[in-house]
């Protein structure tokens, strides 16, 4: 399934199935058991999105979370430069709005908490991809799907690099070399508020060996003063000449309309790799995750956000339009699972409540969110979950 926009070009609700009936995680769409074995108390009448969930321990150990909200599909993955020639095109090569069509794939990278998600968001005009004030938010490669007239732009938004550690950690930095490697365009997005630091002189030294073209995004630069910006942006293109060089605030929207449209001039001609519609290639199932993750972040504290993996375990189509999800949240430690549940289940209620009322929002109807909390250790060093939240194991 996957989330649209109509011929206005704003969001709306629709599905998808890939020809596979497969995530990119490999797992079949049909619904699993019910791994909590048990029922969303229903209100009166459809789940209205503000609805409240409930939490509880249960006997084996397991918190559960049910809250009630609304939820869109997703379809597949979109394909890359190298992949393009084999693409079925979404439309052909006929000509768009003014003109041939074009298309580009762009990859978005740079350091942790850069404001990468927040372009990409931003650019599509809906929450893509999730974001938080902390670091290493994004651990997948998510595209976002932006028209700029006969142009395509997928933009991928890609994880921070920085220096890993876990298996996790490699797979992460992985996915975002491996975005830059298959883009059209890489997109340096840089915060203008810390300037040239020795992680990025480390990444501008990487970039030297890409073979696309590499423009210079400075963000975040109604957080400095604009006097600055022009010797950062001099010391950063003696470390690499770029091709292009913008000056841009993701949060404000500043300068990102003069950067899609240069983006979309220099898209090269051909087919369109997504239909007109589409607005992005996450899975229904990965983005209840993601969302259930995103609150994690923004909830819990010290070491336990970065070691919390989320998965959908169960999607269940239900007659009355809704959908019951059971999402389980893996942690690496007990004390770090007494944190998430929370004093008499507290934390683990808030975090249900708020994603269920985000996928509420993006999907546009009724959820049933259930959320088991269970620990295993090591799971950032497991080939399996590694590849379960849509990763590569680079091994």
């Amino acid at each position: 399934e996957t989330r649209r926009r109509d011929g206005g070009g704003r969001e709306r609700a629709g599905r998808a199935v890939s020809g596979g009936g497969e995530t990119p995680t490999g797992r079949a769409r049909e619904a699993a058991p019910d791994p909590a074995g048990e029922e969303a108390t229903p209100a009166p009448g459809p789940a209205a999105p503000g609805a409240e969930g409930s939490a509880a321990e249960s006997a084996g150990g397991e918190a559960s979370a049910a809250a009630a909200g609304t939820a869109p599909p997703a379809g597949e993955p979109a394909q890359g430069q190298a992949g393009r020639a084999a693409a079925a095109p979404a439309g052909g090569e006929s000509a768009g709005p003014s003109g041939p069509r074009r298309c580009a794939v762009v990859a978005v990278i740079g350091l942790p908490n850069a404001g990468k998600s927040t372009l990409v968001n931003a650019a599509a005009g809906t929450k893509v991809t999730i974001v938080s004030p902390k670091p290493q938010t994004t651990r997948l490669r998510i595209r976002a799907v932006v028209l700029r007239g006969p142009a395509q732009l997928v933009l991928t938004d890609t994880p921070g690099i920085f220096a890993p550690r876990r298996r996790l950690d490699r797979a992460m930095v992985a996915a975002a070399w491996g975005g830059a490697a298959d883009a059209d365009i890489a997109l340096l997005v840089v915060d203008a508020k810390l300037g040239l630091t020795e992680p990025l002189r480390a990444i501008l030294e990487r970039l030297k060996g890409l073979s696309v073209p590499v423009w210079l995004v400075l963000n975040k630069i109604d957080l400095i003063d604009r006097q600055a910006l022009l010797p950062l942006t001099a010391a950063l293109n003696a470390e690499l000449p770029f091709a292009e060089t913008f000056m841009i605030s993701a949060e404000t929207g500043d300068g990102i309309d003069r950067l899609l449209d240069a983006l979309a001039a220099a898209a090269p001609p051909g087919p369109w790799l997504f239909p007109e519609d589409e607005l992005t290639d996450l899975p229904d199932r990965m983005l209840a995750a993601e969302l259930v993750r995103e609150q994690i972040l923004r909830l819990a504290h010290q070491e336990v956000p970065h070691h919390a993996s989320v998965e959908t375990e169960s999607w269940q189509e239900r007659p009355d339009g809704s959908v019951r999800v059971d999402c389980t949240i893996y942690v690496s430690r007990p004390g770090q699972k007494a944190i998430l549940i929370g004093e008499g289940g507290r934390r683990i209620r808030e975090i249900g409540r708020r994603a269920r009322e985000e996928l509420a929002l993006l999907l546009q109807r009724p959820v049933h969110l259930f959320l088991n909390v269970k620990e295993r250790a090591g799971w950032d060093e497991e080939r399996a979950r590694i590849r379960a939240i849509g990763l590569e194991d680079p091994g």
